[in-house]
Parts: C-alpha cells; sequence; structure tokens
C-alpha cells in the first residue's frame, strides 16, 4: 500500500480519530492525510500524533475539505482512498477496494452499504431515501447502476485527475460517480459492513444537515444531466 494515499476529510472528530488512525496505520499506506474542516476541538493534534499529514480548511463542506487534502498528494501516490472520519467504514475492506485498481482492473471503486451489511441505526431513513432516489437518477440518465453514494471509495490517481472534481460542499461523492461514467472509467461496487459512527453525524444526524445535503446531492446532478461523455479511450 505504499503507493495508496488515504485522504479524510474531519470536523471535530478527535474520539473517532483515535479508533481509525490506527486502523489505517495497520495498513500502511504511503500517505494519510486529514483534511480538516474547520475544527473546534483536538481533531488536528490527534490526527498529528498518528503520523497523519493535516491540512487545514476553514470553509466548511465535504468537498472542500477533501480537494484541500487533494493538493498535497505525493508524485508518486497511484491510488487515492477516501475515508471518512467517523469510524463508521469496515478499513478490514480496504485492500479490497485499492486491489482492483493496482491490478489494472479498474479505475473507480465504491464501497456500498448493502442492507444486509448496514448496523442498526447506522443510517437514517433519509439518508437511505437519499441514496435511492440519487442512484435512480444516474441510472435513468446514464444507464449504469450504482447501488450507493458511500463516501468510502478508491480512484486512481490518473482518474481523479482526469474528472477534475468541482464540488465543494456535500455534492463531492455523487459528483465523482457522475463524472466517472461520463469519462468512460471501469467501476466496481463492493458490499461492505457499515456501522453506527463515533459521535452525532453533521449530515444525516440532523434535519437541516439532511436537507442541504439532500439539496446539493440533487442539484449536482441537475448540473451534469446535459453534459456529453467524452470518447471512450483505450487504457
Amino acid at each position: 500500500m505504499n503507493t495508496v494515499c488515504v485522504i479524510m476529510p474531519a470536523l471535530n472528530e478527535e474520539a473517532s480519530l483515535r479508533v481509525v488512525l490506527p486502523q489505517i496505520a495497520s495498513l500502511a499506506p504511503g500517505q494519510v492525510i486529514v483534511g480538516d474542516n474547520g475544527s473546534t476541538d483536538a481533531t488536528a493534534d490527534v490526527a498529528r500524533s498518528f503520523g497523519a499529514e493535516v491540512v487545514y480548511e476553514p470553509r466548511r463542506g465535504y468537498g472542500a475539505a477533501c480537494w484541500a487534502a487533494m493538493q498535497r498528494i505525493r508524485p508518486d501516490i497511484e491510488v487515492v482512498l477516501f475515508v471518512d472520519a467517523d469510524a463508521s467504514d469496515d478499513l478490514t475492506r480496504a485492500i479490497e477496494l485499492v486491489r482492483p485498481i493496482l491490478e489494472n482492473r479498474a479505475d473507480l471503486v465504491i464501497a456500498t452499504r448493502d442492507a444486509e451489511s448496514v448496523e442498526s441505526g447506522a443510517l437514517s431513513p433519509q439518508q437511505r431515501f437519499g441514496n435511492w432516489l440519487a442512484t435512480r437518477l444516474m441510472w435513468l440518465r446514464w444507464g449504469y447502476r450504482y447501488r450507493d453514494l458511500g463516501p468510502f471509495r478508491a480512484i486512481r490517481k490518473s482518474s481523479l485527475d482526469q474528472i477534475a472534481m468541482q464540488d465543494r460542499a456535500f455534492g463531492w461523492t455523487v459528483e465523482m460517480q457522475i463524472r466517472a461514467l461520463q469519462e468512460r472509467l471501469r467501476i466496481e461496487q463492493v458490499s461492505v459492513h457499515y456501522k453506527r459512527r463515533i459521535g452525532q453525524s453533521k449530515i444525516g444526524g440532523t434535519i437541516r444537515g439532511s436537507m442541504k445535503a439532500g439539496y446539493w446531492i440533487l442539484s449536482t446532478i441537475g448540473r451534469h444531466w446535459f453534459r456529453r461523455s467524452t470518447p471512450r479511450t483505450s487504457k
């Protein structure tokens, strides 16, 4: 995993980082970057204590934190693994996301939070509905059946550069999936266990957060609806 960079956006996640970062260290990735999205707790100090690089991004937004962290990726990195900082992702499955890319079988691999593998209470009803609606719309427009918008995912670094992410808010995951289809990337989906997070979700844990995320997801789909795909090229 020495050519893999792990990126974690984080906002006041000092407690969960004490759980997540040792698990990531056991994977021995080449680089770990925490995108601190304006935390007021010890998130940055905890991240550094476990050897992670910290990039401070005060502009709030999941995409803003991810984008800021991306600017620090080393030039030798081949694969970027996005992981939530809240301890909800099953990191024992990380190699299953990375391997298809390293073996040149895929460009984007998404960990899907399928119903039978989700811990009770880990996903709110509004999150489940939002995932269903967004993936349904993408299937209707682009003809590919995504099963989830799960943030736990791996992507080839050159493919990440190719899709040129623009979202800086909560449309980050859906934009990446749409752009992957538009750019004809090879996609795989892996069913994983999904756990209840440590602490309260800033998105799914509140009605206001869910509504904000829903707005950004749907507006992102709408913005890309009439964008043309690029011609398929050999890989």
